[in-house]
């Protein structure tokens, strides 16, 4: 693959493209393989190994992206784990691991609005392919395990305008290859384009979107945002606009009345049609769809909506972008944008108390918060588990709050249970609300597993107060090592 001129930093990244370039650069970041690859288990059977990372089942690890340049039967190479490590995350938007909560925050409260521009001035256009077509037959049908219901799309930025107000909205969805011409999306319920589905079935009619595959990270960062953080009307893009200070470009689609990403490397255009519904696994009948988040392989959903691919567009010399999950890229996706809706809301309850909060890989980005408080006065006793009240409030598939004091590093597991260990009692420090709804994906949250729920999707959301009491602070602070600069006993020509 022709690199291009080397990049000299962030702001050069506009594209998928681009932000290979400067991982190129990056010494540890990107591998690539010219060796034949099956995109039919083989090709995520190498990337587990390489770097997907928890949650996925041991062996794994959190390592490079990785390029495959060689996949059997195809032209287009496929690329995973772009985002597969908070750490090279931070590097593709100029940010630090423990800074990209702040900065997403940042971006959130200085937007920047998409621009649309001409249809020559967009690469995903460069190629156009109308039908009839089979997308297995353009696209590598890529398929994670024996257990799949067949190749997922797992990176489509789905981009939809309400058909009554017009206000648009862009998120990930998974969908699943039915046809030449038809994949089955999976929403969540409530999600907003899924609203602006419903309005046009009301309305009897299609609903148009486009699915952009393969983008500036900085756009897959922003949106991952869910409300309340961005209601109803909230256009991410503004987001990623405000992450690279600088607007997203949109083009008009080539068959739809929808908008893509311009320098997408691959756009589907379609619409859904009212009333049209498949079940996720009408090609195998197994009951179950693909590896998701909580480690595990996700049900099939029934009576879908059908996306009718009308048009497929693409850059010269496509790059296919997927991530290889349930891993480490999910947990960046997720747990990015809610620890910056958790800060923002605690901060706007309890200004200055929150120091920092981290969604940990364990819960996969969505079902445990690490919040790290300080305590500054005998009245702020109480307040960490107001906190962790609010950070339910703010993400309601959250399921877990950690607590731990300014003093602990909430990024390290080990000082995490340490913790846990040392200023934790079960019976006065873990506080239960029963019967709140939580994710649909959460295996224990059935009757099954816990007679005691009335539905599926319902979990008792537990906070771990591993806070020191601040009248006992001073007999729980930690050993008092002197600080030293390590530069003076390691220097750099030694």
């Amino acid at each position: 693959m022709d690199r291009g001129p080397e990049l000299l930093n962030t702001s050069d990244i506009n594209d998928l493209r681009t932000a290979l370039d400067f991982l190129a650069q990056t010494p540890g970041q990107l591998v690539s393989t010219r060796v034949e690859v099956d995109p039919y288990l083989e090709l995520a059977g190498v990337y587990r190994r390489v770097g997907a990372g928890t949650p996925v089942a041991p062996p794994t690890q959190i390592g490079p992206a990785m390029l495959f340049e060689n996949v059997k039967g195809y032209a287009m190479s496929v690329v995973a784990g772009i985002l597969a490590s908070r750490k090279r995350t931070a590097l593709l938007v100029g940010s630090t691991p423990e800074r990209l909560a702040f900065d997403l925050l940042d971006a959130l409260n200085h937007t920047v609005a998409p621009v649309v521009v001409a249809r020559d001035q967009a690469p995903c256009q460069e190629v156009v392919i109308k039908p009839p077509f089979d997308i297995n037959e353009v696209i590598p049908p890529i398929v994670c395990t024996k257990r799949d219901t067949g190749p997922f799309f797992n990176l489509g930025l789905m981009r939809a305008e309400d058909p009554e107000s017009g206000v648009s909205d862009v998120t990930i969805h998974r969908m699943c290859v039915h046809g030449p011409d038809t994949l089955s999306v999976s929403f969540t319920p409530g999600r907003h384009i899924d609203v602006f589905r419903l309005k046009a079935e009301a309305a009897g009619k299609p609903l148009p979107v486009s699915v952009s595959i393969g983008a500036d990270p900085a756009i897959y960062l922003a949106t991952s945002f869910e409300a309340p953080t961005t209601p109803l009307g909230f256009d991410e893009l503004t987001i990623a606009g405000g992450l690279r200070n600088r607007p997203v470009e949109l083009v008009e689609c080539v068959t739809q009345r929808a908008k893509a990403i311009a320098r997408a490397e691959i756009v589907l255009e379609g619409e859904f049609w009212p009333g049209e519904r498949v079940d996720e696994d009408a090609l195998t009948d197994s009951g179950w769809a693909m590896p998701e988040f909580p480690g595990y392989i996700g049900e099939a959903q029934r009576n879908l909506p059908v996306l009718h691919v009308t048009a497929i567009t693409h850059r010269l010399n496509p790059i296919l972008q997927i991530l290889v999950g349930p891993g480490e890229e999910h947990v960046t996706l997720s747990g990015l944008p809610t620890e910056a809706s958790i800060f923002r809301l605690v901060e706007d309850a309890i200004p200055g108390f929150l120091q920092n909060v981290y969604c940990h890989p364990g819960g996969g980005g969505k079902y445990l918060a690490i919040l790290q408080i300080k305590k500054r006065l005998p009245t702020d006793e109480g307040r960490q588990r107001q906190a962790a009240l609010v950070a339910f409030a703010a993400f309601s598939e959250l399921k877990h709050v950690i607590l731990v004091d300014e003093d602990v590093d909430l990024y390290d597991s080990t000082d995490v249970m340490w913790a846990m260990t040392t200023r934790f009692q079960g019976d006065i420090s873990t506080i239960f609300i029963p019967g709140v709804k939580c994710h649909t994906l959460d295996p224990s949250g059935t009757p099954a597993f816990n007679p005691m729920l009335r539905d599926s999707s319902i979990s008792c959301k537990t906070i771990f107060d591993c806070t020191v009491p601040f009248a006992l602070k001073e007999r729980f602070e930690r050993s008092p090592f002197v600080d030293v600069d390590l530069g003076k006993y390691f220097p750099p020509d030694s």
